[in-house]
């Protein structure tokens, strides 16, 4: 935090602080929530709640969204299942940390993350309660148990989000897909839905820095602009599992094109 003004660390500590009061919080909201509800209506409280959690998270960050494509563009969550109830699986660039707030207000979906995540303080308490799946890239056997769960919980109807690039990136190029998201959806015929993501600037960008420092900068930051582009699924999933990815990939890279075209005519009237 040496680099920061005093605003900018007055602002960091008290989203912080926020930060932490909002989760327990509305982690409580949630647990009330479907205590008091019915079996059948309770997944549909979590994809409620989760929703809100993430629209919040933006808000207090001074996230300022354009969201174009199917469902998103008129305000509607994209939703986690597709044809024959099958959950879908989503493939999205990976750029910062406010990709998950963004991702958590727009897509109903589990999120494929780190390991370590989930032994985290209070980032990992939500991240866990909202079923979040983990995988150790570096781990063969990890590698294949998120497979495994990202098939059941496509089978059952849920959405899977992942970043298969496998970490976060600077700048708009969209790097190799690694197959596991792929093969997951290949075993249950899952349409894929690309997704495309552009900040304004580099200031947002997770780069070589710890995570603790990225969101000091972040959260240090006034506002932060940011477009979000859902494509049109991609349903035939057979096939080579290396051309699929590829073609994802490439999906992926047109949409993260039109965001930052998006931001750039956009300007400052973002909403």
């Amino acid at each position: 935090m040496s680099g920061q003004s005093l605003v900018e660390k007055g602002r960091f500590v008290g989203r912080t602080a926020a930060f932490v009061g909002l989760t327990f919080s509305m982690y409580g909201m949630l647990e009330l929530d479907t205590a008091i509800s019915p079996t059948s209506e309770r997944e549909a409280v979590l994809h409620a709640w989760i929703r809100r959690y993430g629209e919040a998270l933006l808000k207090l960050y001074g996230v300022k969204m354009i969201a174009c494509g199917p469902h998103i563009e008129r305000g509607d969550i994209y939703p986690g299942r597709g044809a024959g109830e099958r959950g879908r699986v989503f493939v999205m660039n990976h750029r910062s940390g406010l990709d998950i707030p963004i991702c958590l207000a727009y897509i109903e979906a589990t999120i494929l993350s780190r390991a370590d995540l989930s032994g985290w303080p209070v980032i990992g308490v939500a991240a866990r309660r909202v079923g979040t799946l983990f995988v150790d890239r570096t781990n063969k056997q990890s590698g294949a148990a998120a497979i495994n769960a990202m098939t059941a919980s496509i089978e059952r109807g849920r959405g899977v989000l992942v970043y298969p690039e496998g970490t976060t990136y600077e700048g708009d190029e969209v790097r190799p897909f690694k197959p596991g998201a792929f093969l997951a959806a290949q075993r249950t015929g899952a349409e894929i839905v690309p997704v495309g993501l552009a900040y304004e600037g580099a200031a947002a960008s997770f780069g070589s820095e710890s995570f603790a420092d990225h969101m000091v900068r972040v959260s240090g930051s006034p506002r932060t602009r940011a477009a979000i582009v859902v494509g049109e699924p991609i349903v035939d999933v057979d096939g080579d599992v290396g051309e699929l990815r590829e073609r994802a990939r490439a999906e992926v890279q047109s949409l993260v094109y039109t965001a930052r075209r998006a931001l750039d005519a956009d300007g400052e009237g973002s909403s």
